[in-house]
C-alpha cells in the first residue's frame, strides 16, 4: 500500500551510497576497518569505554546476557509492555524472565516499585527498556541494583543518544544493548551494538560474538595470526563492512536527527491536547532528553482501537501497537501468564496506538495526522 504519511521512514542520501560504494571496491566485506571505526566512534559518541557491532539488536541482548553469567535458575526483571526479543534473550540462556509493569498512564518505563515487589532470592539481573526512546529512572534504578548485587542491563533499541544528566543511555548499567532496525533512530537495515565498561565483559562479548574464536578473519588478514582456537560455545553475531559503513554515516546525523524528532514530538504534543485533549500523550514530563523513537498515543477509555487503525488507513496514514504485552503471548502465557498483576501494562496495551514520526517529516504532515486522529475517534466512537 503506498502511505500518504508511512509509520517511519529513514534519512538516507549519497553519503551512505557513496559509503556503501567504498566497501564494495575495498573487496573487503565483514568485520574489518569500517567495523572497528563504528566501534570507536559509537563509543566515543555514549562515552562507553567499549562497543561491540552484532548482527542485531537481539543478539546485542543475548550477548549481554551471557555476559554477564545469566543462565537456568536464574531470574530477570524485565517489562512486559516491549518488544519480545527483550525477554526472548533472557529465555536464550536458560534464564527466566519475571514481569514489572510500568509507571503510569504518563511514563511507560518500567515501574521501580514493581521490580522491588518481584525481587526473590533468585533475582540476578534487571533489564530496563528505554520506552519510545524515553529514559527509565536509571538513578533510583542503579542504586536499587547496587543495594541488591543485581546487574542492570539496558534495552535500549529505542534510545540512541537519550540522556539523564548528560549520560548516556545504555552507559547506566553493566550492559547496553542498542539496534539498528530499519525504523530506528539511526539505521543500518539490521546490526546493533553492545557496550559495556567492564573490561572482562568485553573479553566474554568479543569471544561469543564469533563462534567462541580467539582471531578474526580480519586478524589473520592483516598478518596478525596465522590460525586461532575455540575456547567457548559461540555464535555467528558479526556485523558486516556494508552496515558499519551505513552506521558511521547515521551517526553522524543521529544529535540533528534526534533534536527533529523532539521538535515534531512537541508540536504533536501541543496539537493533540488542543484538538483532541481524550487522547493521553505519555511522556510529559520526561526525565533527561529522550531520543523520541516513536509517537505513542492512547485512546480513550472504550474506544474500538481496530476501527480506529482501520480509519487511519483509510486516510493513507500508518499507524502500530507497541507492544502486545509479551505476558499474554501464548509461549509466555501458559502455566504462568494468569499470574502476572500487571493493571497498568493491561490497560495500556488495549488503548495506545503509535502514530507516525520521523524526522523527514513536515509541520504539515503532523497536522493531517492529528486532523486523522480526530476524525478516525469519531468513527470509532469517541
Amino acid at each position: 500500500m503506498e502511505w500518504r504519511i508511512p509509520l517511519a521512514d529513514i534519512d538516507f542520501d549519497d553519503a551512505e551510497e557513496k559509503a556503501v560504494l567504498q566497501v564494495i571496491k575495498s573487496r573487503w566485506l565483514t568485520m574489518g576497518a569500517n567495523t572497528q571505526a563504528f566501534e570507536e566512534e559509537f563509543a566515543a559518541y555514549v562515552g562507553a569505554k567499549h562497543a561491540i557491532a552484532v548482527a542485531n539488536g537481539t543478539a546485542a541482548l543475548h550477548l549481554a546476557c551471557m555476559a554477564v553469567g545469566l543462565g537456568p535458575g536464574d531470574e530477570v526483571i524485565t517489562p512486559s509492555l516491549t518488544f519480545v526479543a527483550t525477554a526472548n534473550a533472557v529465555r536464550y540462556t536458560g534464564a527466566t524472565p519475571v514481569f514489572a509493569d510500568v509507571e503510569s498512564f504518563q511514563d511507560l518505563d518500567i515501574s521501580l516499585s514493581s521490580i522491588e515487589k518481584n525481587l526473590t532470592p533468585r533475582t540476578r539481573a534487571i533489564m530496563v527498556m528505554h520506552y519510545a526512546g524515553y529514559p527509565c529512572d536509571m538513578v533510583a534504578i542503579t542504586e536499587f541494583a547496587r543495594a541488591h548485587n543485581l546487574f542492570v542491563i539496558e534495552d535500549a533499541a529505542h534510545a540512541s543518544g537519550a540522556k539523564i544528566n548528560g549520560r548516556d543511555m545504555g552507559t547506566w548499567g553493566q550492559v547496553g544493548c542498542y539496534s539498528f532496525f530499519s525504523n530506528k533512530n539511526m539505521t543500518t537495515g539490521e546490526g546493533g551494538m553492545v557496550t559495556t565498561n567492564d573490561d572482562d565483559i568485553l573479553a566474554k562479548l568479543r569471544i561469543l560474538r564469533s563462534h567462541g574464536m580467539t582471531t578474526m578473519s580480519w586478524d589473520r588478514h592483516r598478518g596478525h595470526a596465522w590460525s586461532y582456537d575455540v575456547v567457548d560455545l559461540g555464535y555467528n553475531y558479526r556485523m558486516d563492512e556494508i552496515r558499519a559503513a551505513l552506521g558511521r554515516v547515521q551517526l553522524t546525523k543521529l544529535d540533528r536527527n534526534n533534536e527533529r524528532r523532539r521538535q515534531l514530538t512537541a508540536l504533536y504534543r501541543d496539537q493533540l491536547q488542543e484538538i483532541i485533549p481524550s487522547v493521553t500523550v505519555p511522556f510529559s514530563k520526561p526525565r533527561g532528553i529522550p531520543s523520541c523513537h516513536i509517537m505513542p498515543i492512547l485512546l480513550p477509555e472504550g474506544s474500538d482501537r481496530l476501527q480506529f487503525m482501520e480509519r487511519m488507513k483509510s486516510f493513507g496514514i500508518q499507524t502500530s501497537i507497541h507492544y502486545p504485552p509479551i505476558h499474554k503471548f501464548k509461549i509466555y502465557s501458559e502455566g504462568t501468564g494468569s499470574g502476572w498483576n500487571l493493571p497498568i501494562t493491561d490497560n495500556i496495551v488495549n488503548r495506545e496506538v503509535t502514530i507516525p514520526l520521523f524526522p523527514t517529516m513536515s509541520e504539515s504532515d503532523v497536522s493531517m495526522v492529528v486532523q486523522a486522529v480526530r476524525d478516525s475517534l469519531h468513527a470509532a466512537g469517541s
